[in-house]
């Protein structure tokens, strides 16, 4: 979950809120010794799997853990809560929270220096890095764990390199991939992991989350988000933190005149091309693609057939220009515009 406003990032954070099958089924196989060598955890972004991985982590580097199998961790099993929990006090916890396990790996995007912002994409560097670490001796006598998280970015060479690795990996290793988007993946990837489906989070369980971290939203504001949400409180404390309430009003407000207003646009564009804006671009992005959805979702169910691939095919072109500027590098001024005239164009089609 996002660590935006007041949540603990992933590595840190003691609870999981909604995954209690998903828990008790890894707790289950880890009993019996039968914990995979490499599991896949997909789902929307946003609902915890990151925070269930660090989790399993945490669980599988804590030595015996309690009920942990004697096959798999040395020690004999004992009697427990059919859970992952580990005590934030103790020194597994701490060391995981701080990043500075020696047994753990964790791969993610890399800050671009020359662009100022994350990479949109994992490279071949990344994961070369994980070769090595599995190669080591355990330093502290035990398991070693990589966790790749959003490993549905990588490129085709990262990819690549990670297949090798999970064509033959080292005795006493599990590496743990978080996929938004598992379809992205290298199927040879997928087929060589244990798949785990994640769902989104129930609406009261983000609205719960978002009193918690959000105290001073107001009510109405808090029933916006959730629905925005759509069961990730990884998106609703961002849409809480960046601004995404004014945003998403923002651009309901354009849309809904047969026309748009070009001045009010290109201003709106320019604010959100800035190098400054980086998270404000990053949820207009997601908000078009969802309004995009949503239109996509109420056409079909009315047996507009033709509409509906229409609003798809339009929520793809901008997804791809969104992901071609990320990649190129070009104008996100123009991306912006772009989006909302490919739009404009379609309601008037509709019309």
């Amino acid at each position: 979950m996002s660590g935006d406003v007041g949540a603990p990032p992933p590595r840190a954070n003691s609870e999981l809120i909604g995954h209690e099958a998903a828990e008790a089924m890894l707790r289950q196989l880890a009993d019996s010794g039968r914990l995979p060598h490499a599991l896949l955890l997909s789902g929307p972004r946003g609902i915890g799997k990151a925070t269930l991985a660090f989790r399993l982590a945490r669980f599988v580097l804590s030595g015996a853990g309690e009920g942990a199998s004697a096959d798999m961790f040395g020690a004999a099993a004992t009697t427990a809560a059919p859970g992952l929990a580990v005590a934030p006090e103790t020194g597994v916890f701490r060391r995981i929270a701080a990043g500075g396990h020696a047994d753990l790996l964790t791969v993610e995007r890399a800050f671009d220096p020359r662009r100022r912002r994350l990479r949109g994409e994992i490279v071949v560097d990344d994961v070369r890095e994980v070769g090595s670490f599995l190669h080591l001796t355990s330093a502290e006598g035990g398991w070693r764990v990589v966790l790749v998280d959003g490993a549905d970015a990588m490129n085709r060479n990262a990819a690549n390199a990670l297949l090798k690795i999970l064509e033959e990996p080292p005795r006493q290793t599990l590496l743990m991939l978080v996929a938004h988007s598992p379809g992205k993946l290298l199927p040879t990837i997928r087929s060589r992991c244990r798949q785990m489906k994640l769902s989104p989070l129930p609406d009261a369980a983000v609205r719960a989350l978002l009193a918690r971290y959000c105290p001073d939203l107001a009510d109405d504001t808090a029933a916006t988000i959730t629905d925005l949400a759509e069961g990730s409180i990884g998106r609703a404390l961002e849409l809480a933190g960046s601004g995404g309430i004014e945003l998403y009003q923002t651009i309901a407000g354009m849309l809904s005149r047969p026309k748009l207003d070009a001045l009010a646009l290109h201003g709106f564009a320019d604010k959100l091309a800035r190098a400054d804006a980086e998270d404000s671009y990053r949820t207009l992005e997601e908000l078009l693609a969802q309004h995009l959805s949503r239109r996509t979702t109420i056409a079909a169910r009315a047996g507009h057939g033709d509409e509906a691939a229409r609003w798809a095919k339009v929520r793809n072109e901008i997804g791809e220009n969104f992901a071609r500027t990320d990649g190129l590098n070009l104008d996100r001024k123009q991306t912006i515009l772009g989006a909302f005239f490919a739009i404009e164009r379609s309601m008037a089609e509709a019309r």
